[in-house]
């Protein structure tokens, strides 16, 4: 049986956020509470969802409206006590004017925290153990990369957020997650002209984000030929990984 019947899902009208919420409903899931910014496109996937007798409440909202965020999940949690939220939604930066560089701190970084910590009160009102918070990062995060500064230095703080909060929620019966997918499918990944190393579907990715949950992961990193190289990368001395990090090609 799917252990997580209630589920709020951020970002949830493209890529990774799609992909999950109808993997989550073809599942088994009761109750799916979908939040973006698109309303064609989160319709479409609140449709799909329903195909599979879940329960869906579609909610056009920008994560960064920090009031807003509070408001729509404390709603949700009245209409069926959350059992896993993901605060998925993000953006490139694409290019890295002043304009761009603050929108991505404030939906990649800000925007997980305005869904996080409204999250971690309402678990907290809670006696029960089937809790998880999950955070969508990026193998970007483990180094900052000068091909996309701004997103990898958001979704840096987004993972070392959330490995502390792991341990600081434990006593809690909160369990946190951070994600930290490669290059899936999306509409960022679309924009890509670079080369992008262990391309994988939304759907594949769904899977095992889902599956690793279920198993209470904390650092749900892939694919691993990646992970292997962006942890060595972040652990090399700073001369050698300069080195390395300088010749990757731009985005263009």
């Amino acid at each position: 049986m799917q252990k997580f019947q209630n589920i709020l899902i951020t970002g949830a009208s493209s890529g990774i956020g799609e992909a999950l919420a109808v993997h989550f409903a073809s599942s088994g899931a009761r109750t799916l509470f979908l939040c973006g910014r698109d309303t064609a496109r989160l319709e479409q996937v609140a449709d799909t969802c329903r195909k599979y007798q879940t329960t869906v409440y579609a909610k056009v909202l920008d994560v960064t409206d920090r009031s807003a965020v509070k408001a729509w999940m404390e709603e949700c949690e009245k209409n069926a006590p959350l059992n896993l939220v993901m605060a998925n939604a993000g953006v490139a930066t694409l290019k890295e004017t002043d304009e761009n560089i603050y929108q991505t701190f404030n939906i990649n970084l800000l925007g997980v925290l305005n869904t996080a910590l409204p999250a971690i009160e309402i678990f907290k009102r809670r006696q029960d153990t089937n809790k998880t918070l999950a955070l969508t990062s990026s193998i970007a995060g483990y180094h900052g990369l000068m091909t996309c500064p701004s997103y990898s230095a958001s979704k840096a703080a987004v993972k070392a957020w959330g490995e502390a909060q792991r341990l600081a929620l434990r006593r809690f019966n909160i369990n946190v997650s951070v994600i930290c997918p490669g290059f899936v499918r999306s509409r960022i990944t679309d924009k890509n002209k670079c080369p992008m190393p262990f391309f994988m579907e939304a759907p594949a990715a769904a899977r095992i984000i889902a599956d690793r949950l279920e198993k209470n992961i904390g650092l749900i990193a892939f694919p691993w030929p990646m992970r292997l190289a962006s942890w060595l990368g972040a652990v090399l001395p700073a001369r050698l990984g300069e080195f390395i990090y300088s010749r990757l090609p731009y985005k263009v």
